[in-house]
């Protein structure tokens, strides 16, 4: 006669998890882990020193009222200028570094490499003293025509590089379409390539408007009146006078106010050109 053993009953099996339920809770931690940070800094500030040296009521007051706007248009004026100077001397440049001609690669070529190897700081310096080495040489609309030229040099040695690349990116047969319409090759160059390779690197340009709204603040290397004061210098200055970081705080805020939606707007471009391809 056999005997029957009986089976010792198995623990339930818990369901594994899918891959999208690991990965929610993944996300879920990182959010507790983050609120968990944010919760212990808030908790360890000393939030009173905070407002007294970065957000007091009376020296926001002040910064508002002793020539911020005219800082805040000051920037916009020195962007503006030497975006131009970039944005055409940056083509230029990049039809320079494509022609079958040697001479201008070459020179194409040293032009780019050599200022987008030196600090802005730098070039600003160098032609901010330019009177030393040329007396009499005096740059229209200074301190304006100073900032425009430096700042637009450097500019155009990184926009030269991202034009070209929006050169080689439109499809060559559009090229080869247009010479077989009886196009020369500048005619063809100017009413097909370039404005398929502007529109191409429209983001990555805006890019650079907003790396030159950051690269005004070096304005005060060239020794500026109160009236040509951009808003770094200015929020420095007024910061010096009330022993307070307030002002460059307040100035500093001004920046985000400016590039805050230039960014918005480049995403939303390079969002857009997505869709189209």
């Amino acid at each position: 006669m056999t005997t029957t053993t009986p089976e010792t009953p198995q623990a339930p099996t818990r369901p594994k998890l899918s891959p999208r339920k690991r990965a929610q809770r993944f996300r879920l931690a990182q959010y507790a882990l983050l609120v968990i940070v944010v919760a212990a800094l808030a908790l360890t500030v000393d939030w009173p020193a905070v407002r007294d040296s970065f957000f007091a009521p009376e020296d926001i007051k002040l910064t508002l009222t002793s020539g911020l706007g005219t800082a805040l248009k000051n920037t916009i004026i020195y962007t503006a200028g030497a975006f131009v100077i970039g944005l055409v001397l940056g083509t230029v440049l990049a039809l320079m570094r494509l022609s079958s001609v040697g001479p201008y690669r070459w020179f194409a070529t040293a032009w780019i490499e050599f200022f987008r190897g030196l600090p802005a700081l730098l070039v600003l310096l160098v032609f901010g003293t330019l009177s030393i080495a040329f007396p009499g040489l005096v740059i229209p609309f200074d301190p304006y025509g100073t900032v425009w030229v430096g700042l637009g040099i450097v500019a155009s040695a990184y926009m030269a590089e991202t034009i070209r690349a929006g050169i080689q990116a439109v499809p060559k047969g559009q090229v080869e379409a247009a010479r077989s319409l009886g196009m020369t090759p500048g005619a063809s160059t100017r009413k097909i390539v370039l404005p398929q390779a502007l529109r191409i690197v429209i983001p990555p340009l805006t890019n650079e408007l907003i790396l030159l709204i950051k690269d005004s603040s070096l304005v005060f290397i060239l020794g500026i009146s109160t009236t040509g004061f951009e808003l770094t210098k200015y929020g420095r200055d007024l910061g010096n006078q009330t022993a307070g970081l307030t002002p460059l705080t307040v100035a500093g805020l001004c920046y985000l106010v400016i590039t805050l939606p230039l960014s918005v707007l480049v995403r939303r471009m390079e969002a857009r050109q997505r869709k189209e391809r």
